[in-house]
């Protein structure tokens, strides 16, 4: 069998699906399409007088040949997953469909924040994270993935009461300003990155100008490779994860703090609907995060029974979005 999986992966979770599916002994290929950038500021120049003059983005058909040629090269293909169908235009989706007897799509966001509603006829199969779209639509309801090694709490030696990482987005960051005040009054140690355009860095630092140094407020505009992330996550007792605007469904995030064995704080009201909740782990946030107390960062972990664990592996996604527990 040959599966090929089409993404922009720029926080490089989808090169796990590959390897998993290398481990399975099928012959999988990762086209990375974030991979191709402008080579000289000349590029960059012309592309942004296209755009302004033309409406034409030469990056994005400079990247829609290049998954083709890939295509060409690769040949024909049992599978193919696009992660990203907005990337691509439906000329560039209908020639990806000749390549293969089965395409389909992971959409990691929501119709409503990325409305590709015109390009989805296309697809054999459509998976969404989002129980809206999952239920107005007809998705197959998938969530997200746990790809990290299971690591007990017992072998973890955490410094940190609480951990974030974050892209800017004013939503979120004005909740992180709410947050740290409160934590600083309980006393707690914690460490948020914000990781996001340099011109944002003085609005930033003057919302947080309160918080102590040695709480570790860091800003950057380069983001944090996504190998150095788990010794972050290990260093923390509890991790927080927030929405964005008009997400429901669940991050990444959630799945890092089950592999690591780690309370979560978020605001994402939906996780209660899931099988592995347990509000001694998972504490949802109030609007004024009243609810928020030492209690929560005192008490242990209470493990998540084997086998609602494994129905959030990266094999268990696997198996389900490509149909290969009776084929593999």
């Amino acid at each position: 069998m040959k599966i090929c999986i089409i993404s922009y992966d720029f926080w490089d979770y989808d090169k796990y699906i590959v390897e998993a599916l290398c481990k399975r002994g099928i012959e999988s290929h990762h086209i990375k399409i974030s991979a191709v950038t402008h080579s000289n500021f000349n590029e960059r120049a012309v592309n942004a007088l296209s755009k302004t003059f033309l409406n034409k983005n030469l990056k994005t058909e400079k990247r829609q040949k290049y998954v083709l040629d890939s295509l060409e090269k690769l040949g024909h293909q049992d599978q193919i997953l696009v992660l990203n169908p907005d990337t691509f235009d439906l000329i560039t989706l209908e020639k990806i469909k000749t390549y293969t007897n089965r395409l389909i799509t992971y959409l990691y966001d929501n119709l409503e924040r990325v409305p590709v509603e015109d390009k989805l006829h296309l697809f054999d199969k459509i998976f969404s994270f989002d129980g809206i779209d999952v239920r107005k639509h007809g998705f197959e309801k998938i969530t997200n993935y746990i790809y990290l090694p299971h690591i007990s709490q017992e072998k973890q030696n955490p410094q940190m009461d609480m951990f974030y990482i974050t892209s800017y987005d004013s939503r979120r960051v004005s909740m992180v300003k709410l947050l740290a005040k409160k934590l600083m009054d309980l006393g707690l140690k914690f460490q948020i990155m914000v990781i996001g355009k340099k011109s944002w860095r003085h609005q930033l630092t003057n919302m947080f100008i309160q918080i102590p140094k040695n709480l570790f407020l860091i800003f950057s505009i380069k983001k944090i490779p996504h190998n150095d992330l788990p010794t972050y996550y290990k260093n923390s007792r509890v991790l927080l994860d927030l929405m964005r605007e008009g997400q429901y469904g669940l991050s990444f995030r959630v799945f890092e703090a089950m592999s690591l064995e780690k309370k979560i704080i978020t605001d994402n009201e939906s996780i209660k609907t899931y099988d592995f909740y347990n509000p001694n782990n998972i504490l949802i946030l109030n609007k004024n995060i009243t609810n928020l107390d030492q209690s929560f960062f005192e008490s242990p972990y209470e493990k998540i029974p084997e086998e609602i664990y494994e129905r959030y592996t990266l094999q268990s996604w696997v198996n389900k979005v490509f149909e290969l527990d009776n084929k593999n």
